[in-house]
């Protein structure tokens, strides 16, 4: 697999040219000043190739080409924001972008509850907790029937812990909760979160998956004049928060989509860190069932927390092979993918991949490194992760 690196633009800490100390081998970036629905042209987008071919590298995947609100619930900028869509499509296809990730959350990006838990080696990683959710859901954002979605016992335990913060614990928590992907186009407010819900009143899972796919079945078409490839990424974490739907949380959701629009363009962002957080995952069925339509991987792993809730477990970010995901037998799988597509000619044979999230370690510590994105945590993951891909090559 090709071992490339997620860089947020020219405000990102990590400097370029550092990364070819490490064997980074290409980058995974995306034109963040961009609003969602808004085009992108192609002098954009050579702006950014320019930038990165100063470091000596390529534009390798689009993370991401987002989807707007109205696109996801089919709201009144829906045919515009598409045309945009279709012609960023093209644009960066005339540049010689190929890969572009997306997803269909609705409203957040990922969640997580607490971006700096203190680990027991004395590191950072970010983490997820119910009760903490429960806190922001029913006492912060005040979402009406909040309360329906969580036992009696985690709403008395939330309500004792609201009670219990300090202010400036409510703000960090409502920062956490709502600051979604470090660098994303959408930057929401509480005010925001609870204008959007609303929009949200009538779309339930089938709906929602509807959507995905009139969307699909305008954009994938394009993609596949273009020698494209799309790939949706995973609901993070896979379960429903604020009573919205999730369609893209399990190897299932994505074959229902991958069938509905059966274009090779249509394809999927395999990242084993938010699949595997339910405890029904398995990495190496996902590849075997969809590794035709693999076309980007993130490589993170999570562990749930013993004795959380089954349904919505705890969990936070693990080292990348100390996880509730069996990496290895799943990048095995992956290795022997590359080797099928090799054998079948495909231009594409040769999968994207970059190690997603990592602990704050040694120097990362002290707040300044993107939360998510450090540099020696991912360093060292891509180094773990390397080692498994070089036994398999």
């Amino acid at each position: 697999m090709k071992q490339c690196w997620r860089w947020f633009g020219p405000d990102d800490p990590i400097v370029l040219a550092d990364l070819h100390q490490i064997g980074v081998q290409g980058i995974v970036t995306s034109l963040h000043h961009i609003p969602p629905g808004e085009p992108w042209d192609e002098p954009s987008i050579a702006d950014r190739q320019a930038l990165l071919a100063a470091a000596g590298y390529s534009w390798d995947v689009v993370e991401s080409l987002p989807v707007s609100e109205a696109i996801k619930t089919q709201s009144a900028d829906m045919a515009e924001h598409l045309q945009a869509y279709k012609s960023s499509l093209r644009a960066l296809s005339a540049r010689g972008i190929k890969v572009v990730c997306y997803n269909f959350m609705p409203i957040l990006d990922w969640t997580r509850t607490a971006l700096r838990a203190p680990q027991p080696h004395g590191g950072t990683a970010m983490l997820f907790d119910l009760t903490d959710f429960a806190v922001f859901d029913i006492h912060i954002l005040k979402r009406p029937g909040a309360s329906e979605d969580y036992s009696s016992a985690v709403q008395q335990v939330a309500t004792d812990r609201f009670l219990g913060m300090p202010d400036r614990s409510r703000a960090q928590l409502k920062h956490n909760v709502t600051a979604g992907l470090p660098g994303a186009n959408d930057q929401w407010s509480v005010q925001d979160v609870r204008a959007l819900l609303q929009t949200y009143a009538h779309i339930d899972r089938d709906r929602l998956r509807a959507n995905l796919i009139d969307f699909l079945s305008e954009v994938a078409p394009v993609a596949e004049e273009q020698g494209q490839r799309l790939c949706c990424h995973p609901d993070d974490p896979p379960f429903s928060l604020l009573g919205l739907p999730r369609i893209m949380s399990s190897t299932d959701d994505y074959g229902a989509v991958l069938d509905a629009v059966d274009l090779s363009a249509n394809g999927a962002t395999l990242c084993t860190g938010s699949l595997g957080v339910s405890p029904e995952f398995d990495g190496l069925d996902f590849v075997r069932r969809h590794g035709d339509r693999i076309h980007f991987v993130h490589l993170r792993n999570t562990r749930r927390i013993a004795g959380s809730d089954s349904q919505k477990p705890d969990f936070f970010e693990a080292p990348h092979l100390e996880g509730d995901t069996d990496m290895v037998s799943t990048i095995r799988e992956l290795m022997n993918e590359q080797r099928r597509r090799k054998s079948q000619g495909r231009g594409d044979w040769q999968i994207p991949m970059r190690p997603d999230h990592g602990q704050e370690l040694l120097s990362d510590l002290g707040g300044h490194s993107t939360p998510g994105y450090p540099l020696i945590g991912r360093m060292r993951g891509l180094a773990e992760l390397r080692g498994i891909m070089a036994a398999f090559s």
